[in-house]
């Protein structure tokens, strides 16, 4: 008697479907850091020179400050 298994014939390459939700999933977290930064600059652009430099920035840091990029003058308060 001969048996013959069912996954003989399948392929073991990822199925395509994995592949199109990974990237959907990465829009949707691009999309959504995105504006998370938008709103960010923008409560920040909203506050007065003086709350900036409370916070430790000026109005031409807020995007660099978001953005994660801390400048050198700025490491030295840290």
């Amino acid at each position: 008697m001969t048996t013959i298994s069912q996954t003989a014939g399948r392929s073991l390459r990822p199925s395509s479907t994995g592949g199109f939700f990974s990237m959907l999933a990465q829009g949707a977290y691009a999309l959504f850091n995105s504006l998370e930064r938008r709103s960010a600059i923008k409560t920040l652009s909203d506050l007065d020179d003086r709350a900036l430099r409370d916070i430790g920035i000026t109005r031409s840091q807020i995007e660099d400050a978001v953005y994660g990029q801390v400048k050198a003058e700025l490491t030295r308060y840290l």
